[in-house]
């Protein structure tokens, strides 16, 4: 079968009756009373059985690892023996096709040293049901006279955490009862150190809602809030999943719960019968809402993940009702747990009847983790601007590994192997190698020419001798701008090599290929070709070497480089101008220069915050686009395309616009501003069709220092901000923004006033 979801994790139900009798375990106490007419303890064949069908699922899939949680019931009523065949058989089954993580479920009142002893054998960790202190356990998880179960069950976690079988402690489950003190349960739960807490809402329907005393529709928000705060002001002392998830989601990664997100489930139950049936929880929503009709006898797991019960539960955003796809929170929440989505007449297309305890508990977790979840390249320059060098090393050692590791074939042999090792003698050369080695990496093409390399490697082209022609020359561009006593040995292709960020160097007639040393000298640079020793560089006044010029805009600015030579220099949406004349560079540099002027009198706070990442220029052919947008090619940041025959006004415009798009994109290289971009679309008052998010978040990024020049500059524009807050009006309730996204939609918001103003 195709197009199916594989069960990476499977709840084997080992013993289907408890020692406890918890009013709100959704086995025994809930609609689903299928447990009456099941064994008591799973039977040998069914172990066996089960074993097979998850080893053969897993080579099916080629699943790196499953999940086998054992539970009932209370599987400790199973005995060693019979948890030692479950942990004997699934060992072998999956022996040399899947890593196996076992687990158990227990409520500990049976743990001992003779089940620990099994479960540290087979590396099986340990998993307690405590509902916090003995107030709050008491309310619910008592034996059937009536007895308190705490003290057995703090008995069985002390055994756990003892010595020997500390590495077992997998965690504490605890289920919410907002009749119980939520600091007090917290304090208990923390006193255990447990490597993680689980806070689970009790299981209810629409049909059987959960408990409000006084009607408050979020008391069960209310209470996990208060968890929360207290948790933080302990300074966070165990990791708790709930919270865990939040903050994952509300960055734009994935939930880590199934009752919260909107990932697809991978999970199947096994009961004591060897029925396949799905999660568990469903038991709470009807008698029979679990059931598939399959049994691991007769059925595959593949049969059980195409059943339309499983289907449902996989369909992620499709999955939640009309309701809850138009809900800014339904990314974190993920519509709640399917079973709480139940209600009798519309089956599961509901929102949660936790709905309003899910909106208020997301919205509560985001406005108390703001600060900590916006991305710090947001608003620092200086850390957006390391994240992209860090990036381009990142890339840099995946296409050396892509190169020498994973695609020898493309790569460029000993040519790539000794310029790597250049690379690595100039970064070890002390403070003037590190630092010439970060100015090459920072070069805005040299990105552009590591992800065309990447491209060509994992599409098997044999790309890999120009990479290395490449590598090299970079390396000996740091040799040289770090004045290195070492020899760089570069290639040349048509007689001449470009040096990223200094020049091209013409070391033979055209149509000739060799190879040339270069070095650092007192008073400039050296190459030697095997035949002759020329000096070039920037004082040699060598007609053979054509250097990189610069800008400077303005009398404080930092130097810009005007690159019109780099070969990857071609990433822009329109070709590249050919190699300046003295006489255009001149004119060019005007020009650029009125256009800078124009800027800071028209929109000076646009016009520094563009300056502050600006290193390169490029020359493009033709005029100006309508509307005068610069270009942002497939670069590192830093880089802009601009129409060299484009005058003053259209040269400032492209210069802002430019800049504004090339920040926009560097800040979603190392920071999600969204996820799920597309699967909403959202209208725009500047486009015919709505558009993604990401889409619109450009357009007013872009607008808003469009419609601030303008006003400067024309004096009978008409006021179009009004389009720019409606398009931020739709951006603050779109559930594809994270934290980060949210806070650039506060700041563009701002922004937008300010033009107003």
């Amino acid at each position: 079968m195709t197009g199916l979801i594989a069960f990476r994790e499977i709840v084997l139900k080992v013993h289907s009756r408890c020692d406890l009798a918890c009013d709100h375990c959704y086995v025994y106490e809930h609609a689903d009373q299928s447990w009456r007419a099941r064994p008591k303890v799973i039977s040998p064949e069914v172990i066996s059985h089960t074993a097979s069908r998850l080893a053969e699922h897993a080579r099916d899939h080629a699943l790196p690892s499953v999940t086998v949680i054992l539970h009932g019931g209370e599987p400790l009523l199973a005995g060693p023996d019979r948890l030692r065949l479950v942990c004997e058989e699934f060992s072998r089954a999956l022996a040399g096709t899947a890593a196996l993580d076992l687990r158990i479920h227990t409520n500990g009142l049976q743990l001992s040293p003779r089940f620990l002893d099994l479960f540290a054998e087979f590396g099986v960790r340990v998993g307690v049901s405590l509902d916090g202190d003995r107030t709050a356990n008491d309310r619910h998880r008592r034996f059937a006279d009536g007895r308190t179960s705490h003290p057995l069950v703090l008995a069985a976690v002390a055994l756990l955490r003892s010595a020997p079988y500390r590495h077992l402690y997998q965690g504490l489950l605890c289920t919410v009862d907002i009749a119980n003190d939520p600091v007090a349960v917290l304090d208990a739960l923390v006193a255990l150190e447990p490597p993680r807490v689980d806070f689970l809402l009790p299981h209810a329907t629409w049909e059987t809602p959960p408990p409000r005393p006084d009607g408050v529709p979020d008391a069960y928000a209310r209470w996990l809030l208060r968890v929360f705060d207290h948790w933080d002001r302990l300074g966070r002392p165990v990791p708790v999943r709930i919270f865990e998830s939040l903050a994952s989601t509300l960055r734009g990664g994935p939930s880590m719960t199934e009752s919260l997100g909107l990932a697809p489930t991978d999970l199947v139950v096994v009961e004591t019968d060897g029925t396949l049936e799905q999660v568990d929880s469903l038991k709470s929503a009807y008698e029979g809402a679990a059931a598939t009709g399959f049994d691991v006898f007769s059925h595959t797991f593949d049969q059980v993940a195409a059943h339309p019960g499983v289907r449902a539960r996989q369909l992620g955003l499709a999955g939640v009702s009309d309701e809850c796809r138009r809900c800014p929170v339904v990314r974190s929440c993920g519509g709640g747990l399917y079973t709480h989505r139940y209600r009798a007449g519309t089956g599961f297309a509901n929102p949660s009847v936790y709905c309003a305890d899910l909106r208020e508990l997301v919205d509560g977790v985001e406005g108390r983790t703001a600060t900590e979840a916006t991305a710090a390249e947001l608003a620092d320059p200086a850390e957006l601007a390391a994240s992209q060098h860090q990036l381009t090393r990142v890339l840099l050692a995946r296409l050396h590994a892509e190169l020498t590791e994973f695609a020898p074939r493309a790569g460029g042999g000993a040519a790539w192997a000794r310029a790597w090792e250049l690379l690595g003698a100039v970064e070890g050369a002390g403070e003037a190698g590190a630092d010439a080695l970060d100015a090459v990496l920072a070069h805005p093409y040299t990105r552009t020419w590591v992800l065309a390399a990447l491209d060509a490697a994992q599409e098997g082209r044999p790309d890999g001798p120009e990479a290395a022609l490449r590598l090299a020359a970079l390396a000996a561009a740091a040799v040289l701008r770090g004045g290195l006593d070492m020899p760089a040995e570069v290639g040349y292709r048509d007689g001449e090599v470009y040096l990223p960020t200094l020049g091209l160097l013409r070391l033979g007639e055209p149509g000739t290929d060799g190879r040339a040393s270069l070095r650092a000298a007192d008073d400039g640079w050296t190459a030697h070709d095997g035949r002759s020793l020329h000096r070039f560089g920037p004082a040699a006044g060598d007609a053979r070497w054509e250097p990189v010029r610069p800008w400077s805009p303005g009398p404080r600015g930092p130097a810009v480089a005007l690159d019109d030579l780099d070969p990857y220099r071609t990433c822009f949406a329109r070709p590249p101008r050919l190699r300046l004349g003295a006489g255009e560079a001149e004119e060019w540099r005007e020009r650029l220069g009125a256009a800078w002027a124009l800027l800071h009198r028209a929109v000076p706070e646009f016009a520094r915050a563009a300056a502050g990442g600006l290193t390169t220029l490029t020359p493009l052919a033709g005029g100006p686009r309508a509307g005068g947008w610069g270009e942002a090619g497939r670069h590192g940041p830093g880089a802009l395309g601009l129409p060299y025959a484009a005058g003053v006004g259209e040269t400032a415009l492209a210069l802002l616009t430019g800049q504004r798009r090339a920040r926009l994109r560097a800040l979603t290289e190392v920071a999600d501003l969204y996820a799920l971009d597309g699967a909403w679309e959202h209208p725009s008052p500047w486009r015919e069709r709505p558009v993604p998010v990401s889409r619109l978040l450009a357009d007013v990024h872009e607008r808003v220092a469009v419609e601030a020049y303008r006003r400067a500059t024309e004096p009978h524009h008409p006021a179009g901000t009004d389009r720019i807050h409606r398009a931020l009006d739709r951006l603050a309730g779109a559930a594809e923004l994270t934290s980060t996204g949210k806070r650039l939609v506060e700041e563009l918001r701002w922004e937008a006033k300010a033009v107003d103003a």
